[in-house]
């Protein structure tokens, strides 16, 4: 009989705490971009790559960590990632320049990077797969918490301080992170003869960080762009050869064998397919708040906090949940709630209400706390223990591609359906006009028009949306129950290789 090993709370509790503040600093800086413009006299465009610099490390880096977990121990690990990340935060605090901050969130992603799939392996591999549920929803807490709460966080700060603040909060508990962990965390790893495949890594940064910066690009400049098309033809031709390397590779860098588990395959396009309808809420809102609605970026933070505050205390019963009941059944109520709640924001007017949207966001963020922690963790709990470092990381790895892909395809349908709209109002504006109206009459009308463009432009983005969730709502039901050792049922026809699979997991 296997003895039950001792979970090891004390790492996983210092693993959370930094896991936390690298997510919370991701989107504690969006709200910020305009005084950063402001003082360190640089355009939007230029701006905007301390969201695109840190969005490329960390897709360009997460395919590495399945690697990196595997040959070095979770100590130095994340001795170094919490390093990495500690001096890019106290760098970035003290940036006289904007060369210095961009380098300074670069190297701040670097460490981010490694912290959510090193956190999630520890969890997989320190609870057995019947408790892997409610671990998995406190892992969620972190996940979905941090970054919901850094947009009301930073609208404050950078509403009564400067926007260097940002930084200096985070910089002392950073530092406290990596000094218990020096001291606390002892894990001890058996020397592992592996090595990077440098060609791998040639092709998967271009590949992964063509995709992201083509696709997170087109939102700006336009499909027909060159750089964007080029950047993605470009991505999409080194990840098909980054895959085929991986294949015939003895020890890849990211195994993309894991997708003969079919329930893992499923939940990965499952996963897929929500990240890029979820971004609707994550992307849209903000804009309708801010650019038609003209609330303050503190009070869209405020607006998205009870949403945010209830995910959190959601993600651990959800987890719960799960291990009692599985996550097919959680998924369908969820996408049920998310789906509906979508339409309605498909709804909006230049007259809807602050009380009414609160209410829709947090339904919507409702529903979404009982779908992505479910769907994920059922698809790892098929993969043998041997292999969870590489499906923590294909699963992150695509969550940062369908991110990107998603921003890029709602924000192109929006722009687009906004044009349609506006050439559309105007028409039947000018067949009502009679007289001469005067300048200012007509300047009031065109403004008008242009708001009521932009909204519409939302609403048919959030519809585009509701359709794309429905795809994942009809997935969900194929959805089946799994742990390890079942799964090798389900994917090995051949006994014999079957009971070698088991034998080497035993062993």
């Amino acid at each position: 009989m296997v003895e039950e090993k001792k979970v090891p709370y004390g790492i996983i509790t210092i693993l959370l705490i930094g896991a936390f503040i690298s997510l919370l600093n991701e989107t504690l800086l969006n709200v910020a971009l305009p005084s950063i413009m402001k003082d360190l006299n640089v355009s939007t465009s230029t701006v905007q790559w301390l969201s695109t610099g840190y969005m490329l490390v960390n897709g360009i880096m997460i395919p590495t960590t399945a690697f990196l977990i595997e040959k070095f121990s979770v100590r130095r690990l994340f001795l170094v990632a919490m390093g990495l990340f500690t001096i890019g935060t106290i760098t970035a605090g003290v940036a006289p320049n904007f060369s210095t901050l961009l380098l300074a969130r670069l190297i701040q992603a670097s460490g981010s990077a490694i912290m959510m799939p090193l956190l999630m392996n520890v969890l997989l591999t320190s609870f057995p797969v019947e408790k892997r549920g409610g671990a998995m929803g406190i892992f969620g807490l972190v996940m979905i918490f941090a970054p919901a709460i850094g947009p009301t966080l930073s609208g404050w700060l950078v509403e009564h301080y400067s926007w260097r603040m940002l930084f200096h909060i985070v910089t002392p508990i950073a530092a406290l992170i990596f000094i218990l962990a020096i001291f606390l965390l002892k894990d001890h790893k058996e020397k592992v003869n592996i090595r990077l495949d440098l060609l791998s890594l040639v092709l998967s940064t271009i590949g992964f960080g063509g995709l992201l910066y083509g696709f997170s690009s087109a939102g700006n400049k336009g499909w027909d762009n060159p750089i964007v098309y080029g950047t993605i033809i470009v991505g999409a031709v080194s990840l098909i050869l980054f895959i085929w390397r991986q294949l015939v590779l003895d020890q890849p860098m990211l195994e993309f064998r894991i997708y003969k588990y079919p329930m893992f395959a499923l939940s990965s396009v499952i996963m897929i397919v929500i990240m890029v309808g979820m971004f609707a809420g994550m992307l849209l809102l903000p804009i309708y708040l801010q650019n038609i609605r003209g609330i303050t970026p503190l009070h869209s933070g405020l607006l998205m906090l009870p949403g945010a505050i209830l995910m959190g205390i959601m993600s651990p019963i959800t987890g719960i949940l799960f291990d009692k009941i599985g996550a097919k059944i959680l998924a369908i109520i969820g996408l049920a709630i998310t789906i509906v709640t979508s339409y309605f924001f498909s709804q909006l007017s230049l007259t809807t209400t602050y009380t009414e949207l609160i209410i829709l966001y947090t339904l919507r963020m409702f529903g979404m706390s009982m779908i992505m922690m479910p769907v994920m963790t059922n698809g790892l709990n098929q993969l043998p223990g041997k292999l969870n470092a590489h499906g923590t990381a294909m699963n992150n790895t695509l969550q940062q591609v369908s991110g990107a892909i998603g921003s890029a395809f709602l924000v192109s349908i929006m722009s687009n359906r906004t044009e349609t709209h506006a050439k559309d109002l105007t028409e039947k504006a000018m067949s009502k006009l009679t007289g001469h109206p005067s300048p200012d009459a007509i300047a009031q009308m065109k403004q008008h028009i242009g708001m009521k463009a932009v909204v519409e432009g939302i609403n048919d983005a959030f519809l585009v949306s509701v359709g794309i969730m429905l795809i994942a709502f009809i997935l969900v039901f194929f959805m089946k129950r799994v742990t390890p050792y079942e799964s090798q049922k389900i994917s090995n026809t051949n006994e014999k290789e079957s009971k070698k699979v088991l034998k080497s997991e035993l062993e």
